[in-house]
């Protein structure tokens, strides 16, 4: 399927359909009028398979409470060997509502409240917030920025494992915002520490779809064969892949017996054991029949950063993130604009809803991240907004 016939066929209009991205924007920023590049879902429609197979089971109209169904394993663990290479087992398998409700319940079940929890900035904001809000102490180690390249220092990884003696990792693989999706050598030095140190470690790997350059998405269930299972636990979801985040439906992918007990546990005191219906059935339509679609999709993702990186040239002093994996571009404003100008210029001279660099880690001030999971019109126009927007910054400031 072409862009234009991708696009012609799926993209919707999303303004006043109770949507975060589009009618939370005054709110959020306090200006319904900005074109908005920030939360991570998309403008388009999901498989026509999805949307049939919803169709169907909701004529049925019967919710009662629901079981997990051996079809939906099977789509999922198809899907996920079919791209991925990883082979998966039902027992391993849990459902939750998202990713981040997730977390939550993983810390807590996993730690005890003034334990450390660690993660590397810049990275996704509710990291932050999952371990401050169930009372854990925030334990960074942060990524070397090298001139927009970013990598993790394993020597610096390892002297904090030493120091704070963190109960969990949370890895963001691949890594939202800066765009990594990591080497097998990185994740396994990553694991290998882990394992020196006892430390479990918590995957969230949503974005594992998106492969956008030739860097394949390795997962850390397939790093060393089954080496680090006892540590391993891996959060994902068809929700980024195939826009159905409203659904709330995710997995919990633990392989090691004694944390699935000891999770299994902890769900039953919070009486969290039941799967979301409807969340079940889009998920199988789409691991079973969505390729095409997300194929398509990617394309026009590709084409996407293509365009952004084309009207940025102009200013090469701009550090625009190679994108690896995510549908999430990583940019950096600083050699052109000052930090505490950004948001004055992103926002209000070139009226664009983004999410800034600070969300991510509070050193990180004079960047921003756009979702490129939209329509081509819609990234150009944004991109003429910036980049008209820079220029009379430049001109102004001469």
């Amino acid at each position: 399927m072409t862009i234009n016939s991708f696009i012609e066929r799926y993209q919707k209009e999303r303004r006043h359909t109770q949507s975060l991205k589009w009618d939370a924007l005054d709110k959020r920023f306090g200006n319904a009028e900005l074109l908005p590049l920030w939360v991570a879902d998309m403008e388009f429609q999901a498989p026509e398979v999805v949307v049939q197979e919803l169709f169907e089971r909701v004529s049925h109209g019967v919710f009662g409470y629901s079981l997990p169904h051996k079809a939906y394993f099977l789509a999922f663990s198809n899907w996920q060997k079919k791209r991925h290479n990883i082979n998966l087992k039902e027992e391993w398998l849990r459902y939750s509502n998202g990713v981040v409700q997730s977390l939550y319940h993983l810390i807590q079940c996993f730690s005890n409240e003034g334990d450390g929890v660690l993660i590397q900035p810049p990275v996704y904001y509710p990291f932050f917030n999952a371990v401050k809000d169930t009372n854990r102490k925030l334990v960074l180690s942060p990524l070397i920025n090298d001139n927009g390249a970013y990598s993790v220092d394993l020597t610096a990884l390892e002297e904090v494992l030493k120091k704070e003696q963190p109960k969990l990792f949370i890895l963001c693989s691949p890594h939202n915002p800066v765009g990594r999706i990591w080497k097998e050598s990185e994740l396994e030095g990553m694991l290998a520490l882990c394992e020196r140190y006892d430390v479990i470690v918590i995957a969230d790997e949503i974005h594992q779809d998106f492969e956008l350059s030739a860097h394949p998405f390795k997962s850390v269930l397939s790093i060393e064969e089954e080496r680090f299972h006892n540590r391993l636990i891996v959060c994902n979801a068809p929700s980024k892949s195939f826009n159905l985040a409203s659904l709330l439906h995710s997995h919990i992918i633990i392989p090691d017996q004694e944390l699935r007990e000891q999770f299994d546990q902890k769900m039953i005191r919070y009486q969290q054991t039941e799967v979301n219906l409807l969340g079940q059935v889009a998920g199988e339509a789409a691991y079973r029949g969505g390729e095409e679609w997300f194929d398509s999709l990617l394309t026009v993702i590709r084409s996407n950063d293509l365009l952004v990186r084309e009207a940025l040239a102009e200013f090469p002093q701009l550090i625009v993130s190679d994108l690896e994996g995510t549908y999430l571009l990583w940019i950096d404003l600083r050699a052109i604009i000052p930090k505490a100008k950004v948001k004055d210029i992103v926002q209000e001279k070139a009226k664009l809803a983004v999410d800034y660099g600070e969300w991510f880690s509070e050193d990180y001030l004079g960047f921003i991240r756009l979702n490129l999971a939209t329509t081509p019109d819609r990234i150009t126009l944004a991109l003429e907004q910036l980049t008209n927007a820079i220029r009379t910054f430049k001109e102004e400031n001469k």
